[in-house]
């Protein structure tokens, strides 16, 4: 009787053990080697109020200084200044509302739905077809890409990102991971749309999260990992104690208050 007691327990710590494991694990339905399609060639669309900087080069640095320079109104003399953008102090341009910038010398261009690349390449067309340059350069970077990551993670936080190109799980490594109170399977990512806020769900446990339109991440977007039931249910655990230790404490303050009064 006394073995099978023993193997019954041991039973039962394995098998919670097992169930522990799969609550932490992230892609649980695929096996060594498995091949997973993602989307190809994914990168980070330009939206209103993006923040950029582009910089045009050429074999002649003359030619391309007037693209590379920024005007601006002098208030100590009333006039204008001009100053021309270097590699420690670049002109930000911000995206307005309809989705355009400004550019010296060839003026608006519509960049709202583009990629840097062929905001670059539709940037240099026009110098060239206005005949500014023969042998334009355009470098585009984003000056303000950043994820906010909050809830059951070990750094919640707002990150900016290095690079137009970033996965879910990439963006949960910058924010030390889930806790292990962090619930794989009821991720949240809030994305600005249109003038709305759109919610997605996502279940890291499974590969069905690379088919999901969140798996690449958007400028903006705000990650919430939800506390799975265990942690909830230590929270409203202690916070039953807290009012039961509260109330405690009350009676047995008015309890000394009326016995001294009494007395």
């Amino acid at each position: 009787m006394k073995y099978w007691k023993l193997f019954i327990l041991s039973f039962a710590i394995l098998l919670g053990a097992c169930n522990a494991q799969q609550r932490v694990l992230y892609i649980q339905d695929v096996a060594s080697g498995s091949e997973i399609d993602v989307p190809e060639g994914y990168m980070i669309r330009i939206k209103p109020n993006d923040q950029l900087t582009v910089v045009v080069n050429s074999k002649n640095p003359e030619l391309a200084m007037p693209f590379n320079t920024s005007t601006s109104y002098n208030a100590l003399n009333g006039g204008m200044t001009t100053t021309t953008a270097n590699e420690s102090s670049l002109q930000v341009l911000t995206v307005t509302s309809d989705g355009y910038i400004t550019l010296p010398i060839i003026g608006d261009v519509k960049c709202e739905g583009l990629t840097r690349e062929e905001l670059e390449q539709k940037i240099e067309q026009k110098i060239t077809e206005g005949k500014y340059i023969d042998d334009p350069k355009v470098n585009v970077r984003f000056n303000d890409l950043t994820v906010s990551i909050i809830g059951e993670v070990n750094k919640p936080g707002r990150y900016s990102i290095k690079r137009d190109q970033i996965t879910i799980f990439e963006a949960l490594a910058l924010a030390g991971d889930m806790t292990i109170y962090g619930s794989r399977e009821d991720v949240a990512v809030i994305r600005e749309r249109d003038g709305k806020s759109i919610i997605t769900k996502l279940d890291l446990r499974s590969q069905e999260a690379f088919n999901s339109p969140c798996f690449y991440l958007e400028q903006n977007d705000v990650i919430i990992v939800s506390p799975n039931k265990y942690k909830a249910a230590t929270a409203e655990i202690n916070q039953n104690r807290s009012f039961w230790i509260s109330l405690a404490s009350t009676a047995i303050s008015l309890a000394t208050l009326v016995i001294t009064v009494f007395k």
